[in-house]
């Protein structure tokens, strides 16, 4: 579900299900669909095909970890971040946050996700934050103290300076975003091109009820069962705009509110583990 007339503006995201359970497999897969444009650099990117392709794929996998204490990792939150900005609304990476791990299993502060959209007349710049937790409340609310963090004049400029030093110069959007970020343009007027994407996932209520509901009667999946799905899931989205908004929001700049309400993330982190391993396998 999509509902731009609220402020902020909040999306709804839901893998679906498949033969009475929810789609954690097709999920994994699909974010892993992504994964060199995630993982890799612009002009890496552009060296992709047919002689180089499993060397890029090898080196994207290893990007991301290669770690056995993967469960309370945030790389996976990023790449569903990463994609849901790809799919749903038609950004482009502006860097690969990623790509600039020092080792594998290092961790690499700032923005969770630096994309752009070029709306004809001007860059607007989204700068993303990712809680990939199972608790809603936990996500909102320290999701919440980071923006107000993060969107502090000294942080701006810092991680503004971060970028500059990181964006691929042959990347054709680059100098529009080198002037765009530039130290003599105001703060203020950089404001008003920066949109703030916050995705929370969390073990939805909605989504095991649905599970629960399919697992008992196979038949379950008529028309008026799926619309009741769709009510409750949108019933339980909008309750967590209502946390999220009363949890005190910064009003410099715009903020997107993406929830992914999942079945149990721990099964999600699982397979995409499972998925990971087996690429760095073949890759190795």
């Amino acid at each position: 579900m999509d509902d731009a007339s609220i402020d902020p503006p909040l999306s709804g995201i839901c893998a679906g299900f498949e033969s009475g359970q929810w789609r954690t497999r097709q999920l994994a897969k699909r974010l892993f669909d992504d994964v060199i444009d995630f993982a890799l650099s612009y002009s890496e990117r552009q060296e992709f095909n047919s002689d180089t392709g499993m060397l890029m794929v090898g080196r994207a996998m290893r990007k991301i970890y290669t770690s056995e204490k993967y469960a309370r990792r945030g790389e996976f939150g990023e790449l569903l971040l990463h994609v849901a900005l790809r799919e749903v609304f038609k950004t482009e990476t502006a860097l690969s946050k990623i790509y600039f791990k020092d080792g594998s299993n290092e961790t690499v502060k700032g923005f969770d996700a630096v994309h752009i959209v070029d709306n004809g007349t001007g860059l607007e710049l989204w700068l993303g934050e990712v809680k990939f937790y199972n608790r809603l409340s936990g996500a909102i609310r320290d999701v919440v103290a980071e923006l107000h963090d993060h969107i502090d004049s000294e942080y701006l400029r810092g991680e503004f300076l971060a970028v500059e030093g990181k964006i691929d110069r042959s990347w054709k959007h680059a100098p529009k975003l080198l002037s765009m970020i530039h130290e003599d343009v105001s703060l203020d007027e950089i404001f008003e091109s920066i949109t703030i994407p916050v995705l929370l996932t969390y073990d939805s209520p909605a989504v095991a009820a649905r599970v629960a509901e399919l697992s008992g009667d196979p038949n379950k999946g008529s028309s008026d069962t799926k619309e009741a799905y769709r009510a409750a899931f949108e019933e339980e989205v909008r309750k967590g705009w209502d946390s999220f908004v009363a949890a005190g929001l910064p009003r410099k700049v715009r903020i997107r509110l993406i929830l992914v309400p999942l079945h149990l993330k721990k099964e999600l982190v699982d397979a995409l583990h499972e998925r990971l391993k087996l690429w760095q396998e073949v890759t190795a």
